[in-house]
């Protein structure tokens, strides 16, 4: 796929930009270089490849995110956080209407 400068002048006029026309063919020559880039990307063969949890993994196997069970570790404060509140309901802050 590959833009034309009439589309890329047509999106940044869907867009309210004012670009001139040195602007509109940098920008042409740059979203078709990315445009390139998404291409060759996609020709790669990836059948068989396990996504990585992190990129660096690649580079050093023996890397690992340090993963640890959730516990809870603070007690539950919640009625006294919400004792001096002026008005609860089922654990919420009640709130006075301000948008009709």
């Amino acid at each position: 796929m590959s833009l034309s400068l009439s589309d890329v002048k047509h999106i940044a006029d869907l867009a309210q930009l004012a670009l001139s026309d040195d602007q509109a063919a940098k920008t042409l020559e740059q979203l078709n270089g990315i445009f390139a880039l998404v291409n060759q990307m996609s020709a790669v063969n990836t059948a068989g490849i396990e996504p990585l949890s992190h990129p660096i993994a690649a580079l050093m196997p023996d890397l690992s995110l340090r993963l640890r069970e959730d516990q809870v570790t603070e007690p539950d404060r919640r009625d006294a956080y919400q004792q001096p509140a002026p008005s609860t309901q089922d654990g919420l802050y009640l709130v006075p209407k301000v948008i009709e």
